[in-house]
């Protein structure tokens, strides 16, 4: 079953969601459920993070070589993307199909990265130290940026990042320190917790079950043409594939190609829509949901195969 988590997560999202659309009688279960979610998706981040970082050696928590070629990489790709919209894009067809691509790139690295990298038997505890790093990174990079984009912006630099902060600290950095205590202090939740290597992963998976069930829903709702969406997705796709392959080439040149990986190509998109919404046109926010469907497709095959090296070894 393990094999497939990632899949039938994405499936039940899906499915949970058109199922509601599509079926009246269920508009006041949609409504009294949409609260819900929104206060249950970052308690289910959250505890996942709890429970990843529990595992999480903080004296080895130091900075590392491919870290700094992962961010060096996705500044070179985020300045390419912006060339491209201001020189480029002279209709506002182009500039929403570009600003979509910028969204998977100018995204922090996503808060379960060190889950995935666990899983694939990476070292946890530099790929949380990059999350951290990008996180602060891209807290500086989106309110410089996106103003350049859409003039229209009416925050400032200071607001949207202490903003952007606030979101990163309640989901990054909370679990981070009580990570920490229990690590150090509770030793009998410790234990409990190290004794259940799956727990973060299937808590993941209920995540993944509400971003889906939300990216369906901005796809549906949107005012875009198709054409312009299944451009959208087949640029995030490409874009998918693109960071996945760059940031497994610095690893395999610095040593580390799990987490290099997991860090340029695995996205915060939660983050990246809620930005998506706050400075650029909301058409553009498709963009990182469809990437978020992308990414974790590659994980379930990551995992697949990482699973199947495993058993040929026994």
């Amino acid at each position: 079953m393990r094999d497939w988590t990632l899949p039938v997560a994405i499936a039940v999202g899906t499915v949970c969601y058109l199922t509601c659309y599509f079926t009246p009688a269920l508009d006041p279960l949609s409504n009294a459920m949409g609260p819900f979610f929104d206060v249950f998706f970052p308690v289910c981040v959250f505890f996942t993070l709890l429970i990843t970082f529990c595992k999480v050696d903080f004296h080895q928590m130091l900075p590392h070589r491919w870290q700094f070629g992962v961010l060096g990489a996705q500044l070179l790709l985020i300045a390419l993307n912006v060339w491209i919209i201001l020189r480029y894009c002279s209709t506002i067809q182009q500039r929403i199909l570009w600003e979509g691509v910028l969204t998977c790139v100018i995204a922090p690295c996503a808060s379960a990265a060190p889950v995935v990298t666990n899983k694939l038997g990476g070292n946890i505890n530099t790929i949380t130290t990059f999350t951290i790093m990008s996180s602060l990174a891209s807290s500086l990079l989106i309110p410089l940026v996106f103003p350049m984009l859409e003039k229209g912006a009416e925050v400032t630099f200071m607001e949207a990042f202490l903003v952007i902060l606030q979101k990163v600290a309640m989901i990054l950095v909370l679990p981070l320190i009580l990570g920490y205590i229990i690590r150090h202090y509770m030793h009998r939740l410790h234990r409990w917790i190290i004794s259940k290597p799956n727990l973060s992963f299937y808590t993941w998976a209920v995540s993944l079950s509400i971003t889906t069930g939300i990216t369906v829903k901005n796809i549906v709702h949107s005012e875009a043409s198709i054409s312009l969406l299944l451009m959208i997705a087949l640029l995030s796709l490409i874009m998918c594939f693109l960071q996945f392959g760059i940031g497994r080439a610095i690893g395999n040149r610095l040593g580390e190609p799990i987490c290099s990986g997991q860090a340029m190509f695995q996205k915060n998109t939660a983050l990246a829509i809620w930005v998506s919404y706050m400075y650029l046109n909301p058409v553009a926010s498709v963009g990182a949901g469809c990437y978020v469907l992308w990414q974790n497709i590659i994980n379930s095959l990551e995992l697949w195969i990482d699973r199947r090296k495993q058993s040929s070894k026994k």
